[in-house]
């Protein structure tokens, strides 16, 4: 089949079998796969699909991208709501995640002033690809290898992938058979930032030994989904046993496994706490080792600590004075 004809036939597909709930915000940025979604989306529903741009600031274009999106938004008869954020880095930060962070905070705050609770995001099967492989190089679990999910419900907010099986290249080639322009942002070529250099290095060579990998790691992230699902309900069941703060002799009583499943679980559960996989290793030492009544704890785990108090532990947002054991 004409690679055009795949192409119109892959993503109208998609969008007829996209359900959000109505009226639907549209996150444009004005790139090929935004611009794709928008345009799709305001034909299936015309009259309810709204867009939301955010301009980061990071780049003298920034101004151009914002015209450009006024500029396609009124060709469609689209309402545009624009926010405009400071997304640099702080020091030793990623100057991806701050923006990726300041994105979101941003598609929040104007779904909340619009009154909506859907949005749609732009991401494709190769974006899913750079995610599962970021993941890998970071020593990722099973949160991490389940990627982004084509639908995450996150603050009252339902956001939806409609693309994430379509290549990029299938989105480009539908739009310019629409004869519609789009931004290529030029800091997607910058090989500074590690997601670039797979797109342009890695995902080149995988397309060469493995044809199918976006159909096969989007498969891989699928059942690293489930079984994050499963480890979250039976981590939920042990939180309910071992109490939160967690109980160190009910702890004790778990298989190691169990104990870091419940215990991340617990972290990140109440206290918004990602520990690296070094800070609970530690702390699964140091309770395995708590056997007297003067065993004391007090393990740095990310923002904060963990200590013993008194049977069980706590997590403290600064480094609490000494207590001691009773």
């Amino acid at each position: 089949m004409p690679e055009g004809k795949s192409a119109v036939n892959s993503l109208e597909h998609a969008v007829a079998a996209f359900e959000p709930g109505l009226p639907l915000t549209v996150a444009f940025s004005g790139g090929a796969d935004s611009t794709a979604l928008l345009l799709a989306c305001a034909r299936r529903w015309p009259g309810q699909v709204r867009a939301f741009h955010v301009h980061h600031g990071l780049q003298a274009a920034a101004d151009g991208f914002e015209a450009h999106c006024r500029s396609l938004c009124e060709g469609l008869k689209v309402p545009l709501s624009v926010r405009r954020v400071d997304a640099r880095h702080a020091s030793g930060e990623s100057p991806e995640d701050a923006a990726r962070r300041a994105r979101y905070a941003s598609l929040a705050a104007l779904a909340r002033d619009a009154g909506v609770h859907d949005i749609a995001l732009g991401h494709h099967a190769d974006d899913q690809a750079e995610t599962i492989l970021l993941a890998l190089s970071r020593g990722a679990g099973l949160s991490g290898l389940a990627a982004m999910p084509s639908l995450a419900r996150r603050d009252g907010l339902n956001y939806h992938r409609p693309f994430l099986h379509l290549p990029g290249a299938a989105i480009r080639a539908w739009l310019r058979g629409q004869g519609v322009a789009w931004i290529d942002d030029p800091s997607n070529g910058d090989a500074r930032y590690t997601r670039n250099r797979i797109r342009g290095v890695l995902l080149p060579a995988l397309e060469q030994v493995f044809p199918q990998f976006r159909s096969t790691f989007a498969r891989s992230a699928g059942h690293a989904a489930q079984a994050q699902v499963l480890l979250v309900e039976l981590a939920e069941q042990d939180l309910a046993g071992v109490g939160a703060p967690p109980r160190i002799e009910a702890l004790q009583a778990l298989s190691r496994a169990r104990q870091a499943n419940v215990l991340r679980h617990w972290l990140l559960r109440v206290h918004g706490c990602t520990p690296s996989a070094a800070q609970l290793e530690e702390l699964l030492g140091q309770v395995d080792a708590c056997r007297t009544r003067g065993h004391r704890i007090h393990i740095k785990l990310g923002t904060g600590f963990v200590d013993r108090v008194g049977d069980v532990l706590d997590w403290y947002n600064v480094a609490p004075s000494p207590r001691p054991s009773r």
